[in-house]
């Protein structure tokens, strides 16, 4: 896992979107169009404000660009301005310029939601795989919707918000009461899948998660260390998030003097 810590969430954005822009880049310049999978929630939000702009001066071409969200909530009405079809339109179609039929998002209202998760596993297949996976991370080390003791080999399902979930997004609603029970979400396996992975936090409140991601045990108790078993996962964090790690000078020291003829991946 490579770490890369900046000094604040505004680097952060910067560096992750910079990454993304060479995954989009190099798949066009091989004569195709990425596949990028993209996640909700506060943390991403800088690094989609970053590609809008490259996109905006003309510094990136997303044509083409297909992208799979990694979960929604159950039973919220797509229009709800805070189901994960409604965010992820107003913060990575509508801003980035992508084709909104190439932008999928798992179905929470199907009346058959196993069949549902297949379908999306089969559609990401179908797509050739997902290129490069943005991730963020709950304070209690979840990616997507895998809460802890989440199987380190599973696929997308459907899964119960832990009480720590739900209260970390009833920001997001008129009340805890309001937030979803339930949800869909692509598992750890599937996001495994990915051929890069990227994460970003930032702040304080990510200290603790983002420990025990890097440095703690392979463990379903932090679903988020499984980046572990990833050859190519990358975390770009700043340095409030980076304040509970013991190595960083040892993760500094690996940036400050990269392997010769190494990958900036």
């Amino acid at each position: 896992m490579r770490v890369i810590i900046v000094e604040s969430a505004a680097e952060v954005a910067q560096v992750a979107a910079e990454r993304i822009a060479r995954a989009v880049r190099e798949r066009r310049a091989a004569g195709a169009a990425a596949v990028l999978g993209v996640a909700t929630g506060s943390s991403p939000v800088g690094t989609y404000n970053e590609l809008a702009t490259m996109v905006r001066d003309g510094g990136l071409d997303m044509t083409g660009v297909r992208a799979f969200a990694l979960d929604e909530y159950v039973g919220l009405a797509h229009e709800h301005p805070e189901s994960y079809h409604a965010v992820i339109h107003r913060t990575v179609t509508e801003p980035l310029g992508l084709d909104p039929a190439l932008v999928q998002v798992p179905n929470g209202l199907a009346d058959d939601l196993d069949a549902a998760c297949r379908e999306y596993e089969r559609a990401i297949a179908d797509a050739g795989g997902v290129d490069l996976q943005l991730l963020g991370i709950g304070s209690n080390g979840h990616i997507a919707f895998n809460e802890p003791t989440s199987s380190l080999a599973s696929r997308t399902r459907t899964k119960t918000l832990a009480a720590q979930t739900r209260d970390d997004n009833a920001r997001f609603f008129d009340s805890l009461d309001r937030v979803p029970m339930h949800c869909l979400t692509q598992g750890i396996g599937t996001i495994l899948d990915a051929h890069h992975l990227l994460l970003v936090a930032t702040g304080e409140s990510k200290a603790d998660a983002v420990a025990a991601m890097i440095e703690g045990p392979l463990s379903s108790m932090c679903p988020a260390s499984a980046l572990q078993l990833h050859p190519r996962a990358a975390v770009v964090i700043d340095r409030e998030a980076a304040q509970k790690l013991t190595l960083t000078e040892y993760y500094e020291h690996i940036e400050a003097h990269p392997l010769p003829g190494a990958s900036a991946a």
